[in-house]
Parts: structure tokens; sequence; C-alpha cells
């Protein structure tokens, strides 16, 4: 009887790239609603704008490339990147500066790695980074007042009209500091109380930014629930943030509270949508584990005493780096092992 022989992998994933990656848009809509119910237009233009170019940037370098440009499309990984991008990037951003952020994360971050799952950095954060450093007025001095859609904020038309104009500076009335910015800049010479007088705080937290985080809460629940991630990055990067905010800052004459870590600024994006990507962050439980604390911490750490009030770009890259060390240190047990071979002696044993 003849037998059909196969090599591995026996196992089939019944869930492709693609739909994964559709998942985690699907979680990340209700941020996306909850930025446009509370900012305004902005993200959503820019969420357009950058799923396009995104798009666009790497069908031009696939068929640079002589790859199948539609195979890999479909994958939505592109997709996410630009998704990902125009969540993060300010509301009244210039086109043509998100358009550098989503072609940098495209083309150098991804493509000329070699594509998915050769890139060692996360590319939506490669390029962001890459614009706060090389626009940094026009990434701290767009970011939308917080005003409901429906009552104070600039209607579509005005809004695509302020971003298509390229200005560089804040459009008076529309444009306002985020809290962590206004927190960190304001408490060296005014008390708490004080400091929470600005209107970007409103009578909440921090005023419509606790209500977007908690919609990113919500969707990476979901991405838990269904298995997309596990809980392992998300819930180390808030208790190592957590940590650190109780540990240091305490006095919120000094240093912001940690409620304003947890619910203002890109915490809940960076956990559970960010710091989460497959193929940048480690691998196995207890690697994700640190890797995630890490980030935490030095989140805390560039908030704090850094020139950057967010920090979550900074800080998933850094941890990138340690990647490669953290899994090299940090292996699963094998199967018929009681011990995980690890560090230099697994060398020896091998």
């Amino acid at each position: 009887m003849a037998f059909v022989q196969q090599s591995s992998p026996h196992a089939h994933n019944a869930r492709p790239t693609s739909r994964v990656m559709l998942w985690v848009i699907i979680a990340a809509l209700p941020g996306l609603l909850a930025q446009t119910l509370f900012f305004g237009w902005g993200n959503l233009i820019n969420v357009i704008w950058c799923i396009a170019v995104a798009l666009a940037s790497e069908a031009a370098i696939l068929a640079l490339r002589n790859k199948p440009v539609a195979f890999f499309l479909k994958d939505n990984t592109a997709a996410v990147t630009g998704l990902l991008l125009g969540l993060s990037l300010p509301q009244f951003l210039p086109l043509w500066v998100s358009a550098i952020a989503v072609i940098s994360a495209i083309v150098v971050a991804k493509q000329l790695y070699g594509g998915l799952g050769s890139n060692p950095f996360n590319p939506a954060m490669v390029g962001y980074a890459l614009v706060l450093i090389s626009f940094p007025v026009a990434m701290t001095t767009n970011w939308a007042e917080p005003a409901m859609l429906w009552k104070g904020a600039p209607g579509f038309g005005e809004t695509l009209g302020t971003i298509i104009s390229a200005k560089q500076t804040a459009v008076d009335g529309w444009t306002m500091a985020t809290p962590l910015d206004e927190y960190k800049h304001k408490i060296a010479t005014h008390t708490a109380e004080e400091v929470l007088r600005h209107p970007t705080f409103g009578t909440g937290v921090a005023r419509g930014w606790e209500w977007v985080n908690a919609a990113f809460l919500a969707g990476g629940l979901l991405l838990v629930v269904l298995r997309i991630i596990t809980w392992h990055i998300p819930v180390a990067f808030l208790a190592g943030l957590t940590i650190m905010s109780l540990a240091f800052g305490n006095n919120a004459d000094q240093y912001a509270p940690v409620t304003l870590h947890l619910l203002a600024g890109g915490t809940m994006l960076g956990a559970f949508f960010i710091a989460t990507d497959p193929v940048s962050a480690a691998t196995s439980h207890q690697g994700k584990l640190i890797y995630g604390a890490g980030i935490g911490i030095l989140i805390y750490l560039i908030r704090t005493w850094g020139n950057y009030p967010d920090a979550v770009a900074f800080s998933v890259l850094l941890m990138n780096f340690a990647v490669p060390f953290i899994d090299h240190y940090t292996p699963p047990r094998t199967y018929g092992h009681h011990k995980p071979r690890r560090g230099l002696a697994s060398r020896d044993q091998g």
C-alpha cells in the first residue's frame, strides 16, 4: 500500500495572515470611532490617506522586486501599517508628512529587509519616529482640541482643507497640546490642581482621551479573546508602566499620576496593537513578559525625564533591538526535555 509522503508542517493554520490582519483592523475600529467623535475628522482622514499610501508604496516596491503584487497586498499587512500610523499621527498633520511616515514604514522598515516576516523593527513605529524627529513642530502642534464631532469640532471639509494646505503651525482655535505634554511642561511651575484646570483635561482624566483609550482597550481584549494576540505583552506593558508610575510618581505635584499615564496618549493603542506586532516582538511567553515590561518601563522613563511626552514609538523600537537577546535566553522547553536549553549552554549541548 502506498503512503503519501509529505514534509512538515502537518498542522494547518485555519486563519491565514489576511484574516488575522482583518481582525486587527476590525478591533481598531472602536478606537477610530472614539477618536472621530471626540477629536473630529482628522484621524479618519489620516487613516484613509495612510492606508492608500501604504498600499501604493507596497505595490510599487513589490513591482520593483519582481514580486507578485496582488498576492502580497491581499495579506492586509500594509493596510494595518497604514491604519496604525493614521491612528497615531496628529489630527491636523499635513498630508505630505504622513506620506513620508508611511513610505518610510513600508519601503525602508519592511520591504528593504525582505518584506513580511523579515523586518526587525515595527514598521509603523519606524515611520512615526522618523517624522517626529524630522518634523517636531508639525508633530507636536497639530493635535486637535477635544471637541465633540457634533458640537464644536471643525467639519470634514474644513479639516481636509487644513490637512491639504500643509500648514506647519497650529490652527488657531482647533489645536491644543496633548494632556501628557501639557502636564509635563506645566507641572514644574504649577501645582497639579492648577494644571488640571486646563481645558484639555476637562472634568475627567484627560478630556476625550480616556474614552479613546477605553475603546482601544475593548478592541485589544477582543483580539485576546480571539487568540489573535496573547495577554502576555499587553499585561506586562501596562504592569511595567503602572508599577513605575506608582513607585516614582506618587506626588502629583511633581509627576503625572498613573491614571494619566494609562488613559492619555497612545497607551492602550500601544499595548494591544503596536507592541504585539508578531514579527518584531519577542516570541516565547516568558520573553513576551520581559519585552512588554521593558516597553512599559521605558515609556515611563522617557515620558517623565525625556523630551517626548508619549514615548510609545521609541520604547517599542528600543525593545525591538533587545528581542534577539531576549529570544536567545528565553526559549520554551523543547518537547522531550525537562528544561529549555538557553544561552551559551545551548551551544555546548548542541
